[in-house]
């Protein structure tokens, strides 16, 4: 078995720097559509009925709806299909998994006291803010840049005789050393400048300039493979309450659980067959995981058939933990024999494990109008406007460049939510839309959200069951790497999903 060491980088704040970017921020930002059939089959627009337990994750006072205790549980299919186009080549892929991605139970207390607060409700809900499992590939042949430009922007700066192998050492020694010593950057120069793909401009110990031994004056064929899985799970601890017969009020205290899971690889070859690179095959693992708080404070006002609705989500507070391996294997030309083609493997076994930080990401405030058609049916809409540029990384010190670029790209957006129910006897049907704007200024890294979504429902009296479906359709412009190899593949992801919730009356 290959013995694995633990790196921990405490006081390196370029690499901790590297570890979280913009990209992450975002999608920590981020609420998908997730929870309870009906909720989601009516696409979110819940904020001014409540009476379902996803209802009370965006308004708390939506739990004074229910008239009696509930529990509810819901299944989802995910299902991620991804159309991506680089350099002019066209590569599909599809993927989908079950999930459990709601659970929630409430307690109702009715006529309490002799005064005008008519109604108390407690509740639990456990739900998905998002989930991270999604699968593209990559394609095409690069006519400009490869995996060199990505190691000679790291390399640069650093001392060849600070990233070059000593005697003695084997790739884990000095890949750990660099880590714990000088820091990602180094990591990365020893990585090019040991696996053939750099060359420095001189062989001095002091060089600090490095060039390309790749040929790229025919271009390079990429396959580029992106697999994440994981989730951000929200925790909703409710209190609710009504007011005489007409308001109520209510209040969220969240806890959050992120476990997030990437696994980059780009497969290279250089075209020209007089490239001193001929393959080269870089693998990043990356694992994230933390937890965090958040609250939110909502109120439902009852005028009639009409409904009104209003609520605040706090900024989340994140702590998070990053841990990246990395792995290096090419083919190069050797330079006192062109015939001859060496393999080199870097495999360094170090687990990179970063310095905790933390996250701040934006607050929101939603705005809900509804109308109740008597017994027959309804129809609902949502807005909420959430402001991306507000989002922080800390240690603040730590995260200059990454804020800077986080206040001048990212945006305030806006998100519209549309639903209606019709009710036939004991059946129920739904359907919904929803338009989210990008939360970038360019609109352009990722871009608008638009989805709709249908669904059915039985009541039994004491028991129900609701299905839905709902697709959504984003384009987002993803970039290979950070720095260096900085193209991007375009990807038009649909997302489609197919939920199931039993509901049981207490």
């Amino acid at each position: 078995m290959k013995k694995v060491f633990i790196l921990f980088i405490g006081v390196l704040s370029l690499s901790i720097s590297h570890a979280q970017n913009i990209n992450d921020v975002v999608r920590y930002s981020t609420e998908n559509l997730n929870g309870t059939a009906r909720f989601r089959a009516m696409s979110g627009a819940f904020g001014a009925l409540g009476g379902d337990f996803s209802a009370f994750t965006i308004n708390p006072a939506g739990s004074a709806v229910f008239n009696t205790g509930e529990v509810t549980i819901s299944l989802s299919n995910y299902s991620n299909d991804n159309d991506v186009s680089y350099f002019g080549t066209l590569a599909n892929s599809n993927e989908s998994e079950f999930d459990l991605n709601q659970a929630g139970i409430a307690f109702v207390f009715n006529n309490v006291g002799d005064g005008d607060w008519r109604k108390i409700s407690l509740g639990l809900n456990v739900q998905n803010n998002d989930n991270y499992y999604n699968n593209f590939f990559a394609t095409g042949r690069n006519s400009t840049r490869g995996i060199a430009d990505y190691f000679v922007t790291f390399a640069n700066g650093q001392e060849l005789g600070v990233i070059a192998q000593q005697p003695g050492e084997s790739d884990t020694d000095t890949y750990l050393i660099l880590g714990e010593d000088f820091g990602f950057a180094a990591q990365q120069g020893f990585l090019g400048y040991e696996g053939f793909v750099i060359n420095p401009d001189s062989n001095d110990n002091a060089n600090t300039s490095y060039s390309s031994n790749a040929d790229y004056s025919a271009g390079a064929d990429h396959n580029y493979v992106v697999q994440t899985s994981g989730f951000n799970r929200k925790y909703t601890f409710n209190f609710a309450t009504q007011y005489k017969n007409n308001l109520l009020l209510g209040i969220n205290i969240n806890s959050h659980d992120v476990d997030y899971r990437e696994r980059k690889v780009l497969i290279e070859t250089p075209v020209a067959t007089a490239s001193g690179l001929q393959y080269a095959e870089f693998s990043n693992e990356l694992y994230t995981y933390g937890t965090g708080i958040s609250f939110q404070l909502g109120a439902i006002l009852k005028l009639q058939n009409i409904r009104l609705g209003g609520s605040y989500q706090s900024p989340t507070w994140y702590s998070l933990n990053d841990e990246l391996i990395q792995s290096l294997s090419t083919d190069f030309r050797d330079p006192g024999n062109p015939s001859d083609i060496l393999r080199r493997d870097i495999f360094p076994n170090v687990i990179n494990a970063y310095r905790e930080h933390r996250i701040v990401t934006p607050g929101s405030i939603n705005g809900s109008f509804a109308y109740i058609f008597g017994k027959r049916g309804l129809i609902s809409f949502d807005y909420s406007l959430k402001d991306f540029s507000n989002a922080k990384l800390r240690p603040t010190n730590d995260f200059l460049q990454a804020n800077s670029s986080i206040e001048n790209q990212l945006q305030a957006a806006s998100s519209y939510r549309v639903g209606g129910e019709y009710r036939i006897d004991k059946f129920s049907l739904r359907g919904g839309y929803r338009f989210e704007e990008s939360p970038y200024k360019n609109g352009n890294t990722i871009g608008d959200l638009e989805g709709y979504s249908l669904g059915l429902g039985y009541s039994f009296g004491s028991f129900s069951i609701d299905l839905a479906y709902d697709r959504s359709e984003q384009i987002r412009n993803s970039q290979l790497f950070q720095v260096g190899l900085v193209d991007t593949a375009n990807i038009n992801n649909v997302n489609s999903n197919v939920t199931l919730s039993v509901s049981f009356k207490l």
